[in-house]
């Protein structure tokens, strides 16, 4: 399960995988042959290579298990210590990526497992919306940060989540069974879950002031 394309650096999405709950390996299929680029964080190394999966990159602070990612200095995959306890391994590798010119990133096996690395690494997702397109996948969903403006079409009854991360004011939308005029979600309190397309055709979503997350959900 491997795939390499020639391409310049940044074109293309990067791949994230993160040390989370595995997904399916037809995701996985997918997501190595549009993503040529492969950055594993150190918590993961273990389950890649039993794998076998391909990587490019291994990024991580190495505090947490044995010596496997010291091994792998001497092979053609870059390895990058990073030992700052401030950042998690996931905002590392994001921000490395935004160096390198990415503009769009899909992220791997970030979802599941502890619940506080669960919560962390899908509110973060936000941190980095005007600096790079984040997508984190798993086989139930796809999530992504909203800039203010959001237009796509979606068929009947594709179910479409509206998580605030804080709060977020002047939310209006269009296209949607509940749709929203004007009005506010906030974390703990309000949320937009499991809405849905009305009718095949676009989804508008707009808002004013906050950090607002969109899930794409399937049963």
């Amino acid at each position: 399960m491997s795939s390499h394309h020639i391409v310049k650096d940044g074109q293309e999405p990067a791949l994230i995988i993160a040390n989370g709950a595995a997904c399916s390996t037809e995701l996985m299929g997918q997501l190595l042959e549009w993503n040529p680029y492969v950055v594993v964080l150190d918590g993961a190394i273990r389950r890649v290579r039993e794998l076998g999966l391909k990587m490019d990159l291994l990024l991580g602070d190495f505090d947490s298990h044995d010596h496997e990612g010291e091994q792998l200095y001497q092979s053609n995959i870059e390895v990058i210590h990073t030992p700052d306890q401030n950042k998690t391994d996931l905002q590392k590798a994001i921000e490395l990526l935004i160096e390198r010119n990415y503009t769009a990133v899909n992220i791997l096996w970030a979802t599941g497992r502890r619940a506080d690395h669960n919560l962390t690494n899908v509110t973060d997702l936000v941190r980095y919306k005007q600096h790079i397109n984040l997508v984190m996948l798993d086989d139930h969903s796809r999530i992504f940060p909203l800039k203010t403006s959001f237009k796509k079409w979606y068929t009947r009854g594709s179910v479409l989540s509206l998580m605030p991360v804080g709060e977020v004011h002047g939310i209006i939308t269009t296209g949607l069974k509940y749709n929203l005029n004007n009005e506010s979600l906030k974390i703990g309190y309000r949320s937009g879950s499991s809405n849905e397309a009305m009718h095949d055709g676009f989804v508008t979503i707009d808002y004013s002031e906050g950090d607002l997350l969109l899930m794409e959900c399937m049963d």
